[in-house]
């Protein structure tokens, strides 16, 4: 019973450390100059080339994809489990241009 509190409080606290949360900060604390920047270059790859980059997540990578990647800060070296991700998920992307906005944010730095 006594747990139940701790295990609450150890969920909550990430919310209320800063950076724990790149790209993607709570509701309470306000978004930086440099996280709009981030997400707005993230949603112009995207958006702004979205029939190229669900192509090249279909073919398991390709220059719109990558420049998506790049504009995220996602690590080169993650890129390629990523990509299998992306293909995995392209149902969902196909769909929600935002999602697929979000997990790239998520994945960059």
């Amino acid at each position: 019973m006594r747990a139940l509190p701790l295990l609450l409080l150890l969920a909550a606290l990430p919310a209320c450390a800063p950076g724990a949360l790149p790209g993607l900060r709570s509701t309470l604390l306000p978004a930086t100059a440099q996280d709009n920047a981030r997400r707005g270059a993230v949603e112009i790859a995207v958006k702004g080339n979205f029939a190229s980059v669900l192509d090249d997540i279909s073919r398991g990578g390709g220059p719109a994809l990558e420049r998506a990647f790049d504009a995220a800060g996602v690590p080169l070296a993650d890129r390629p489990a990523r990509r299998l991700q992306l293909t995995g998920d392209l149902g969902l992307f196909e769909s929600n241009p935002g999602a697929l906005v979000t997990s790239l944010l998520l994945w960059g730095g």
